[in-house]
């Protein structure tokens, strides 16, 4: 009985530390970029829906926004088209785009849709295309200083969230496929975490999330296993030259969407089950997380955090 007792009481205190993160949070939107492992896993992908509709009930505004990776690789592979990155991202084809657009927004859209309503009619599926979401250019690559092309890759260059805004007013749950179309009529796959930034931009977000498949930005990598819990855009944008290639556009995303106005980004394990929930919920929180820069703050120069290695998650 007395270890009964004491569990639940864990289980109070740990309510009532998350209360004024409620209260501070409560009616607020915050943007959850979904990829990696998390979205392989059985286990983990189940955990995620569960905490996406613990947002909802918890008086959060929750937009997914979700890439696919693993799933078009194998997409790719059975198609028997050859796929490669430059610059941490997917050299896109005309034939890898159609393939690319139809797992992303026919495939991926659709599980994670089903997966958040299994726990009611919350989630909605629309792709960067619908009601004109996201617009894009063609985006090259540098490599060396010089721009590579690498097909139908888009940068978004605007984001109308009308639609959005309305199914949010609605206590739906959208769920964005980081596919764009341009000006001049293509189709572009946009990298999902450059996706999410951007809306969280649009909608004035209070948080961007990214999950991928590391503890957060290193300290010192591989040397040490250290993670940099908090860090500003200045100290950001100084260690942007020495990251992988494959955590660079999600920190790029967390600069992005804080010099833009979003108050905090963080970048979190989402292999660790219901880490969403400690990094919102709780006093520690996990993860890496960026906040604006204090005006006159020294940066820290470039080199003083090691190259943190990241899942490649651009679709």
């Amino acid at each position: 009985m007395r270890k009964n007792r004491a569990g639940v009481l864990e289980k109070a205190g740990t309510l009532v530390e998350a209360l004024p993160w409620l209260q501070r949070f409560h009616g607020t939107t915050v943007v959850i970029k979904y990829g990696g492992h998390a979205m392989t896993d059985e286990a983990l992908r189940a955990s995620f829906a569960d905490d996406i509709v613990f947002l909802r009930y918890a008086g959060l505004r929750p937009v997914i926004v979700h890439g696919g990776g693993p799933q078009i690789n194998a997409a790719l592979d059975r198609a028997g088209i050859e796929s490669s990155f430059t610059a941490g991202l997917r050299v896109t084809t005309p034939e890898a785009m159609e393939v690319v657009r139809m797992v992303l927004v026919g495939q991926v859209n659709r599980d994670v849709v089903g997966l958040v309503n299994r726990h009611g009619a919350f989630a909605v599926g629309m792709s960067g295309e619908d009601a004109n979401l996201f617009t894009a250019e063609r985006k090259h690559a540098v490599v060396d200083g010089e721009p590579v092309d690498i097909g139908q890759v888009g940068e978004i260059v605007e984001v109308q969230v009308g639609a959005v805004r309305a199914l949010l007013d609605d206590g739906r749950i959208p769920v964005v496929s980081s596919v764009a179309r341009g000006d001049d009529g293509q189709i572009y796959n946009v990298n999902a975490d450059t996706a999410a930034a951007a809306l969280a931009v649009a909608l004035d977000a209070e948080k961007l999330v990214v999950l991928t498949d590391v503890e957060g930005l290193y300290a010192d990598w591989p040397a040490s296993d250290d993670v940099i819990d908090g860090l500003t855009t200045d100290e950001l944008a100084g260690l942007l030259p020495e990251l992988s290639s494959g955590m660079v556009p999600k920190m790029e995303a967390c600069l992005h969407a804080v010099r833009g106005g979003v108050p905090q980004a963080h970048v979190l394990d989402g292999r660790v089950p219901h880490s969403l929930l400690l990094e919102i919920f709780t006093d520690e929180g996990v993860g890496t997380m960026v906040l604006p820069s204090v005006p006159g703050a020294a940066a820290v120069p470039a080199g003083a955090a090691g190259t943190a290695s990241g899942a490649e998650d651009t679709p």
